[in-house]
Formats: structure tokens, C-alpha cells, sequence
């Protein structure tokens, strides 16, 4: 007998669980540099924060640790992750691999709607006047993630929001303390969505790559002066 596979295995579609909310949640929280690096996650502490069960609680915990925010510790808990210098570079030269290709393919298409990206921008120069890093921290990466998230290759959007959580975790707990580079990064941004919205490819990518660049050699740099120190 030859069964309709279509039959015996619809489609689930996309749907919001309980988990997703939790580590939504959590993830905000690590972010924002309201959760810091090394901070123990209790299970239930989190669940009556939350109130919810620790079910849903500990599959947030499962996920965001495979996504590289928490990590597991020495009496099988998790905490969350402390980047190290050299974490945070092999993040930005993962970026560089495919980031400038997305910016590029967008600018391509022609039907990029850059109402969010504005947005972002826009919160993004109030947070530098206020001097508030978490906030631009995260209105930055709202930023990156309205230009390559429209880009046709599911892959490299769910590859980039991993990378770009840990690019957000790197910057306030490490980069900015270190290096405030924020208003020039600003700049850098206006100039990519520019690129963008006027269909230029080959700028958008290169700027894109520039821009990733630049990062990648401040954290070279100052991991040689650490080293001659």
C-alpha cells in the first residue's frame, strides 16, 4: 500500500512556543547586559521570574546554549557566556565570510524596505547622545538584521542572527569598554543603507566588508598590545 506522504506528515508551520518566549526573554536580558557574563541561570529561580514551569524554562536553556549565549558549567549548570577577545574576532571573521554577500544581494533585489532599518538608525543616535551602550548595542543589531534578513538564503539569515547575538554580547560586555567607536560605527551604518536603497551592489557589499574589517583589525590590535604587555 503506498501512503500520501503529504497526508501522513503535514506541514506544522511556524508557531511561537512557550520556550521561544522564554528564551526571548532570557535572550533580551543577556543583551541589554541585564543578565552579565558568568551569572549563574537557576532553573527555577527563572521559571517563578517568568512564571512559568521549568520545562519551558530548561528548553530555553538548551537552546540558547547551542546558540553560543550561556555555557555549561563545572555542577551541570549554565551561566552566561564570557567572551574572550579571540571569541569575539572569529565572530566578526565568520560575518566577514558571508554578511558583505547578503548586503550585496539585497541591494540587488531592489525591493528592500528600509522603513526598519530608519528606525534602527534613529534609536541608534539617540542612545550615542545618551550614552546608553546596551540599548545601541541592540538597535545596531536591529540594524544589520533589516538588511541581510530580506537576503533569499535562509542559511545565512539564521547563521547571521547567531553571529549577531554574539556580536551584541561581545560589544557590552567587552568591545565598547575597551574601544568607543560607536559614532563612527553610526556613520558607517548611514553609509550601507545608502548603498542599499540606491541598488548599489558592489558598494553595499564592500562597505559592509569595510566596516566588518575595521573591527576585526581593532581587536587584532588590541590583543597584541595585551600580548606585549
Amino acid at each position: 500500500m503506498v501512503h500520501d506522504e503529504a497526508a501522513v506528515l503535514p506541514p506544522l508551520g511556524r508557531s511561537t512556543t512557550r520556550s521561544d518566549l522564554v528564551a526571548a526573554s532570557i535572550k533580551s536580558a543577556i543583551l541589554s547586559g541585564r543578565l552579565r557574563p558568568d551569572e549563574l541561570l537557576v532553573e527555577r529561580k527563572l521559571a517563578d521570574l517568568l512564571g512559568v514551569s521549568k520545562t519551558p524554562v530548561r528548553e530555553a536553556l538548551i537552546a540558547l546554549t547551542s546558540s553560543g549565549l550561556l555555557t555549561p558549567t563545572r555542577n551541570r549548570g549554565v551561566a552566561v557566556r564570557r567572551l574572550r577577545p579571540e571569541d569575539v574576532q572569529q565572530v566578526y571573521e565568520m560575518r566577514l565570510l558571508v554578511e558583505p554577500w547578503a548586503a550585496g544581494q539585497v541591494a540587488a533585489t531592489g525591493t528592500f524596505d528600509a522603513a526598519e532599518a530608519r528606525r534602527a538608525l534613529d534609536d541608534a543616535a539617540r542612545f550615542v547622545e545618551a550614552d546608553d551602550h546596551p540599548g545601541l548595542s541592540l538597535a545596531n543589531r536591529r540594524f544589520h538584521r533589516s538588511i541581510y534578513s530580506t537576503c533569499a538564503n535562509e542559511l545565512v539569515i539564521r547563521s547571521l542572527d547567531d553571529l549577531q547575538d554574539l556580536t551584541a554580547l561581545g560589544t557590552v560586555s567587552l568591545l565598547w569598554e575597551q574601544w568607543p567607536t560607536w559614532r563612527a560605527e553610526l556613520e558607517e551604518h548611514r553609509e550601507i543603507l545608502a548603498a542599499v536603497q540606491e541598488r548599489r551592489a558592489a558598494d553595499a557589499e564592500e562597505l559592509m566588508r569595510g566596516h566588518i574589517q575595521r573591527s576585526i583589525t581593532r581587536l587584532q590590535d588590541e590583543r597584541e598590545r595585551a600580548a606585549a604587555g
